[in-house]
């Protein structure tokens, strides 16, 4: 059986493939990563990821990066725990991909201007002030499209849970949590209330609630706003 190591910081995508692993069952482990110390930027961590982020996978000593390639390799690693659905067609491959794609270069980037505009424009008022709205209307033409996709069935993928739910469990979490308004949402809500129910998702919040501790011992916790 591989050995897995995760590198991972709270509220970060890394929460996806922790959910991920946590569905497959397989053991691993979560080494986390000070992004208030700039850890992702220390020589030391460097040399594991070279693009200074998490989530990465570090399988049997060699590191995977990129939620994309990550939710891919186990899904393949491991078909029984059915991340994506079954499919021996290309073009539905493909088709998982792309939608894998589009949380990870659509999305993602939009969820970054709303929970950290300050990314963007240094002045913090002037962050709040221009970069949010611009994110949070981009946001919204987003939730609309996945808000109609849900009238087919509680999950992305209709009735089966999918490693996209992990996904746009982490997108809606994130964005709410900073006071995105999602009260016209009711399909995206029970998609997460839903989420919240399942175990996995448990056990890596738990993960997640540990790590966030930790900071707040260190005085290294920057809570979302």
């Amino acid at each position: 059986m591989p050995e897995f190591l995760l590198f991972v910081a709270p509220n970060t995508c890394a929460r996806v493939p922790t959910i991920a692993l946590e569905e497959i069952g397989v053991p691993f482990e979560t080494e986390l990563v000070r992004t208030a110390a700039n850890q992702q930027n220390s020589p030391e961590f460097l040399k594991i990821n070279p693009k200074g982020k998490v989530p990465t996978l570090v399988v049997d000593g060699v590191p995977l990066t990129e939620n994309v390639a990550i939710l891919s390799w186990l899904n393949a690693r491991y078909p029984d725990a059915n991340l994506l659905p079954e499919t021996s067609d290309a073009f539905e491959s493909a088709q998982q991909i792309a939608d894998l794609s589009f949380f990870s270069a659509t999305v993602h980037p939009i969820v970054t201007r709303v929970a950290m505009p300050l990314k963007f424009i240094e002045d913090k008022a002037l962050s709040f002030e221009i970069v949010r709205p611009v994110g949070i209307e981009a946001m919204n033409k987003i939730m609309n499209m996945i808000e109609a996709r849900l009238e087919d069935g509680p999950w992305w993928y209709g009735d089966t849970w999918s490693a996209l739910d992990g996904y746009l469990y982490w997108v809606w979490g994130r964005i709410t949590g900073v006071g995105y308004p999602g009260e016209n949402y009711p399909n995206i809500r029970r998609h997460f209330d839903l989420n919240n129910e399942r175990p996995a998702v448990q056990r890596a919040m738990a993960r997640e609630a540990t790590n966030i501790e930790v900071l707040k011992s260190e005085g290294l916790y920057r809570a979302p706003r």
